[in-house]
């Protein structure tokens, strides 16, 4: 158990399903106070629901990372509430599928203002709270599909995630004097509920590329998150931590 992290306050855009609410879990799980951001307070409140019964003290907020208002509006309440803001997961995205050719203005669009626009309105809100807390930490749910590698029918997707690391070190640079650490995780195939859509002869194909032949868990991710929130990290900023089980290792 990281014992820095607990009584601290975590923000979790994108924290009731999926790779976010691994890492609401973990976090709750470390005895951090957690809140669950999501666009549907009902499913918000069903994932914390969930999570509370095992894992302490996590609460709801309705939000949406597309709206700069709405952002700050959620960080309002969550400093009403526990008096802090301590670390942003900022974590909300979404990954449809669209061929180049055929992809509209508006597909482009709606993929870039949730995951690229997202991240900005999220960390932009929590900044005058993070500069408050003992440290502050922005850890970004980043991906290895546009940073790292490309995937056919994710132009759009691999454009927003490379834009969130080019984010991360400018905004690292600049919140550097206010002890302010921002860094990303960047997942490589994890089992998720959005994943198991695209199917099982998908999830065959992406264990194999795995060195260890095997997909991802949530908590996976939570973890690598949960390190870089935690004091004992921080003197890291402006960093990435691919965990993939090796998938981008190989030369062919």
């Amino acid at each position: 158990m990281y014992q820095s992290v607990k009584g601290k306050t975590v923000i979790v855009t994108g924290g009731s399903k999926g790779i976010g609410k691994g890492i609401a879990s973990t976090f709750a799980k470390n005895g951090a106070n957690v809140v669950v951001v999501a666009r549907n307070l009902d499913t918000s409140k069903a994932c914390v629901s969930e999570l509370a019964a095992d894992n302490g003290n996590v609460y709801a907020v309705s939000g949406d990372v597309t709206d700069r208002e709405s952002m700050v509006e959620v960080a309002k309440e969550v400093f009403g509430k526990f008096g802090s803001i301590d670390v942003l997961c900022s974590n909300a995205g979404i990954f449809p599928s669209a061929n180049l050719e055929e992809m509209t203005n508006e597909d482009w669009d709606l993929v870039m203002n949730t995951n690229a626009k997202g991240t900005f309105h999220a960390v932009q809100a929590c900044i005058p709270y993070l500069k408050k807390a003992e440290y502050g930490r922005i850890i970004i749910t980043s991906s290895i599909t546009g940073p790292v590698t490309g995937y056919p029918g994710w132009s759009h997707y691999a454009a927003s995630k490379a834009a969130q690391l080019g984010f991360m070190r400018t905004a690292a640079l600049e919140l550097a004097s206010e002890n302010i650490t921002v860094n990303a995780v960047l997942p490589g195939n994890i089992l998720t509920e959005g994943l198991e859509e695209l199917g099982e002869e998908y999830l065959q194909e992406m264990a194999e590329s795995i060195p260890m032949k095997k997909l991802g868990r949530v908590e996976d991710i939570g973890y690598a998150a949960l390190f870089l929130a935690t004091k004992e990290a921080g003197f890291i900023t402006g960093q990435t931590v691919i965990v993939d089980g090796g998938q981008i290792l190989p030369e062919n």
